[in-house]
């Protein structure tokens, strides 16, 4: 608990000393998002019953969520390994593989906890009717941990920050586009929405319109699969 502890105090210390550029690199992407579909398209038109700017939220929130979740721990893991050679410092210490990975995905999803506090405090001036309860904080900590763990995995399995660029461009801007973000994916093929609905934002973003028990399970499937290949990889840099 101790070594769990040290990690997150210093990543803590970490983010205490870059609050501000935190805080308006969080905020300037989803501001603008709000920005078009709140005075842009928000009482433009109508979804599923709803302005478009109460149906769009969600997804940014939860698009949010994935792209920090991902990107921060990711690009931070992938640079102590090839370029800072600080994590090294890591191997040698004395705190267990599982506790380093386990600590440093918690404070990441607090991380993106923070950045979507953010965002769900700015959604209000564009009155999008956000219903912020215990199912809504649950999903969204789910899928910032999904995120953040898959953003760990490939910290470890990627040995460029080229090629980091690459994979997000392959597997996190196709789900923020695809996965029901802005617009419902029933005019999909069938089978382009099949594979869809079983992607984590898929379920989030699915979860936070419309409830349900599944979608958090989905979330606690993929992080079944997720956390155990993370400790192994992270097991095997030792």
């Amino acid at each position: 608990m101790a070594q769990f502890i040290s990690i997150l105090w210093r990543e803590w210390v970490l983010f205490r000393g870059k609050i501000l550029d935190i805080t308006l690199g969080a905020l300037t992407g989803p501001l603008l998002y709000l920005i078009a579909f709140g005075w842009g398209l928000g009482g433009a038109f109508m979804v599923d019953g709803v302005p478009y700017i109460a149906f769009v939220m969600p997804g940014i929130i939860a698009m949010n969520g994935m792209t920090q979740g991902f990107s921060v721990i990711a690009n931070d893991i992938n640079m102590a390994r090839i370029y800072q050679k600080t994590f090294e410092t890591v191997m040698i210490s004395p705190i267990s593989m599982p506790v380093f990975t386990f600590a440093r995905i918690t404070a990441n999803v607090l991380r993106c906890l923070y950045s979507a506090a953010l965002i769900v405090a700015a959604s209000f001036l564009f009155r999008a009717r956000l219903s912020v309860d215990w199912y809504f904080l649950l999903l969204l900590t789910l899928n910032c941990a999904v995120f953040s763990t898959m953003g760990f995995i490939a910290g470890l399995l990627i040995d460029s920050h080229a090629d980091m660029a690459k994979t997000s461009n392959f597997i996190i801007t196709p789900m923020a586009f695809l996965c029901g973000t802005f617009f419902p994916p029933d005019r999909f093929p069938v089978i382009l929405r099949n594979i869809i609905g079983v992607l984590p934002l898929t379920q989030t973003v699915r979860g936070m319109r419309s409830g349900g028990l599944v979608p958090p399970l989905a979330l606690l499937a993929w992080l079944a699969l997720l956390l155990p290949a993370a400790v192994l990889l992270c097991k095997r840099a030792e």
